[in-house]
């Protein structure tokens, strides 16, 4: 059931693609007592649109261009203290998760989510409580599990290839460098992905900035 409230919940929205803006705007204008008062296409967009707006909540999406999502989040966290923070994103990897979550969201919601369960989202986060999509909490407690059964620590060879994956290299490419077999780095691959419990190269990539395997501003 909606939360009663006497004023508009003020929102700001970011994402760097306009439909989806414009998506989830089309949603928030079907809940009671929520204005969208801002949107904005990068991270530094979205600091500026909360000082200017002075909003209750921000829906941010987390790959953005300039400041991503999860940077302006931790920024967003130091400047507005009682800000309430909804990250919606398409990856459902821990580490994306996690990343939000320390960066200072106080829930995490998937792209594909219902009307209804963004709205649900949005309620549960303006209550002052955390929400997690059920398929996100679902993979952060799996690589939770995995953590505390020793899988989190790598190889030396699976570091290699995971930082040289976080580089841009080709299969090819990392073969070569590491005298290997292309099939050989697709399993070395296919095993990270498994270990770290991430379903894609762009969050391979973003574990390793998280664990400091590579610097962001200089890949290479």
């Amino acid at each position: 059931m909606p939360m009663k409230r006497q004023n508009a919940v003020r929102v700001v929205l970011a994402d760097d693609h306009y439909v989806v803006r414009s998506g989830i705007r089309a949603l928030l204008d079907t809940m009671p007592g929520v204005e969208t008062v801002g949107e904005a296409a990068t991270g530094e967009e979205l600091i500026g649109e909360v000082d200017r707006t002075s909003p209750e909540l921000v829906i941010t999406d987390l790959s953005m261009p300039e400041t991503d999502g999860m940077r302006a989040i931790a920024e967003l966290r130091n400047r507005h203290p009682d800000l309430k923070i909804l990250a919606i994103s398409m990856y459902d990897t821990s580490d994306f998760v996690q990343g939000a979550l320390r960066s200072g969201a106080n829930g995490y919601v998937m792209k594909d989510a219902t009307p209804t369960e963004l709205g649900f989202a949005v309620e549960t986060v303006l209550s002052g409580e955390s929400y997690l999509s059920p398929r996100v909490s679902g993979r952060l407690v799996q690589s939770l599990r995995g953590e505390r059964n020793g899988d989190a620590p790598l190889t030396t060879r699976q570091r290699e290839v995971l930082m040289m994956i976080a580089r841009g290299y080709s299969t090819k490419e990392i073969a070569f460098e590491l005298g290997l077999s292309p099939k050989t780095v697709e399993v070395h691959r296919a095993r990270l992905m498994e270990r770290l419990g991430i379903s894609d190269v762009a969050g391979l990539t973003l574990y390793a900035v998280r664990k400091r395997l590579i610097d962001p501003e200089h890949p290479q």
